[in-house]
């Protein structure tokens, strides 16, 4: 049962995605082994420019780029708050931290955590 998310967009270069889709799986795997319920990347498939707002507006979505939408669900805000410490302090993560080799731009990623509203089945 997972009552709290973390969620996150961000633009990839789609030249760029298989580098993106590897550092996902080394980084889901640590917030798994630390505790994560589920982590979940997803590539955007059939998403529209809006006319006052949608996904591509909001990260200022290049020609060349698609749109990640993904989150990591947890059973509290407690354990979600205690996995991203340690995940965070965690040295295999380090290298996937830094802004010049990471393959996406980090300044037009969005995120934020998430109790639940509803849920079904």
């Amino acid at each position: 049962m997972e009552n709290y998310v973390d969620g996150f967009v961000v633009p990839v270069p789609k030249e760029k995605l298989d580098a993106y889709r590897q550092m996902a799986e080394r980084a889901g795997k640590i917030w798994v082994e630390y505790g994560a319920v589920a982590y979940r990347e997803w590539v955007a498939d059939d998403v529209k420019d809006g006319k006052v707002t949608s996904f591509p507006q909001a990260v200022d979505l290049k020609d060349d780029e698609v749109v990640i939408f993904a989150w990591i669900t947890y059973k509290s805000r407690e354990d979600r708050d205690r996995i991203n410490e340690q995940v965070m302090a965690d040295p295999r993560l380090s290298d996937m931290m830094d802004p010049s080799t990471m393959p996406f731009d980090s300044m037009r990623m969005f995120w934020g955590g998430f109790k639940k509203l509803v849920q079904l089945p």
